[in-house]
């Protein structure tokens, strides 16, 4: 019987993604992301070839990189073009809880599968021990769409996120209370004066060191409090520009790869916008992992840490 491991972890070696059939720029999303693009001048067939594609060479990208990867097929019917990025929908936590999410997309909650839940213990053994469903909040139109809105550093219990329209105080303050995470709420945006859609946009947290667009964060005080409770942890932070932003700097996620190895995950995109400097400060704490996502970055307006929703939970029959 295997014991869960009692010390909190950032990163964990095993992750879910959804392989898409019928991947498509969402009009649905259009109005609150500004890394979408306006229009996609190709044939809706040919958006899902691209996107099969990239998502079939980050698989093979992170499983080179000895990272374990449960593939999951979308549903061709209902139609759900962003159901390549399940990282909004769910979240799995060391405990052996499992929180569904309200979305702002209303075809984005067709996304939501009980049935991919329920195959992680016959699939892989992993062991689920509560489902906390916080998607009746859309019933009054607020919204937390999973580790897009937040980004949590698991070690000291601490969620991030920025307030926009698909991050609500109200469902925050919620899943802080129900997993024992304290809140830091701020407000940022991008270089145009738009809410940034999701946090993971514009900070990533790893074991040693937090990326983050402090430039966003355009209330003084809010960003003197999100850099003083970062810097608390003992972690180097590493600033990022609004314009590395919008290249998907931020959206990064470190992973552990065999024996615990620190990898941090980025696009083909965001490898190519970082100077220097901050590659190798990067560098000293996680090997870093490339992926090409070119098409699904532009069409769908996330990056490779939105294709991942992260698996903490416990293996065994507890």
């Amino acid at each position: 019987m295997t014991q869960p491991d009692p010390r909190p972890r950032q990163a964990t070696d095993t992750v879910l993604m959804v392989r898409p059939v019928r991947f498509q720029r969402n009009p649905q999303t259009l109005s609150s992301n500004s890394f979408q693009a306006e229009a996609i001048d190709v044939p809706a067939e040919q958006e899902q070839a691209f996107a099969l594609a990239e998502f079939n060479g980050l698989v093979a990208t992170l499983e080179s990189a000895g990272v374990t990867v449960l593939v999951f097929d979308d549903t061709f019917d209902p139609h759900t073009p962003d159901a390549i990025f399940p990282n909004n929908w769910v979240s799995f936590h060391d405990d052996g809880t499992v929180v569904l999410y309200p979305m702002e997309a209303e075809n984005r909650r067709r996304e939501r599968r009980t049935d991919i839940i329920e195959s992680l213990s016959r699939r892989s053994g992993h062991r689920i021990t509560d489902i906390v469903d916080l998607s009746y909040h859309e019933r009054d139109g607020r919204f937390l769409e999973g580790t897009g809105s937040m980004v949590l550093d698991r070690i000291n219990r601490v969620a991030f996120a920025c307030l926009s329209s698909r991050t609500h105080l109200d469902v925050l303050a919620e899943f802080g209370q129900r997993m024992d995470f304290d809140v830091v709420a701020f407000d940022a945006t991008d270089a145009a004066g738009m809410a940034i859609y999701h946090t993971n946009v514009m900070m990533c947290i790893g074991t040693r060191l937090a990326v983050v667009c402090a430039e966003a964060i355009t209330v003084p005080g809010q960003r003197e409090a999100v850099l003083g409770r970062l810097a608390a942890t003992g972690r180097e932070i590493i600033t990022i520009s609004r314009a590395q932003v919008g290249q998907f700097a931020g959206n990064m996620l470190e992973l552990a790869g065999p024996d615990g190895q620190a990898l941090l995950l980025m696009s083909r995109q965001a490898r190519a916008c970082l100077d220097r400097e901050q590659v190798e400060r990067m560098a000293a704490h996680a090997r870093i992992v490339v992926a090409p996502v070119d098409h699904i970055e532009r069409s769908a307006g996330g990056s490779v840490r939105c294709m991942i929703a992260e698996l903490f939970l416990p293996t065994g029959s507890g």
